[in-house]
């Protein structure tokens, strides 16, 4: 009987790792599927990459810089100028 039963449990802790990795996979392809879905989603949208908002993000802050400075510039050409009374 301890032969019978010992074979029963091992047959069903092979049952068990089997349905393991089975789940395994299901759910691998789950994610599989829910990226490429989320993916196609995205690309859908009108974003942009983060590459390309950087380099605009730069040339904003370069602008506004350059604004400053040419601001600087007016008040400094202004303040020579004789008051006109």
């Amino acid at each position: 009987m301890t032969n019978g039963t010992n074979r029963i449990l091992d047959d069903f802790a092979k049952l068990m790792t089997d349905a393991a990795g089975a789940a395994q996979g299901v759910r691998r392809e789950a994610e599989t599927m829910f990226r490429a879905q989320a993916e196609r989603a995205l690309n859908g949208l009108d974003l942009v990459k983060r590459e390309e908002f950087e380099a605009v993000r730069e040339m904003a802050i370069r602008a506004r810089d350059e604004n400053e400075a040419l601001r600087k510039r007016i008040e400094a050409l202004e303040a020579r100028l004789p008051a006109s009374e």
